[in-house]
């Protein structure tokens, strides 16, 4: 059974930074994509950030803030996020997928507030 487990993720004032880590239970080659969401209360799950192959991509509202890395080595997914900002606030998800299924973790909450 495949697992992705985030860590990294707790409160931080406006302007700071945190990176999140995304592990995974196999290589990070088997997966088609990778990608951080998250989930603000009352909000629908949006794509924060996506990498597929050597592509990556990033919602509007977080590029040049945000930057995602992999450490093949360690079957790892960052995120590294600079310049937070209060409605950077929710419950971010890593996400792998295959052919087959999507693949999720439980979530790591990140609230920015001063």
């Amino acid at each position: 059974q495949v697992q992705l487990v985030e860590s990294g993720g707790g409160l931080v004032q406006p302007g700071g930074s945190l990176r999140l880590s995304c592990a995974a239970s196999r290589s990070i080659f088997t997966f088609n994509g990778m990608g951080w969401y998250r989930q603000a209360p009352g909000k629908e799950r949006e794509l924060v950030a996506g990498i597929s192959g050597s592509t990556t991509n990033y919602a509007e509202s977080v590029k040049a803030r945000f930057t995602l890395s992999t450490d093949s080595g360690k079957n790892t997914l960052y995120l590294q996020m600079n310049s937070l900002k209060p409605e950077d606030t929710a419950l971010y998800y890593c996400k792998g997928n295959d052919l087959w299924n999507d693949y999720w973790g439980q979530g790591t909450q990140v609230t920015v507030s001063s």
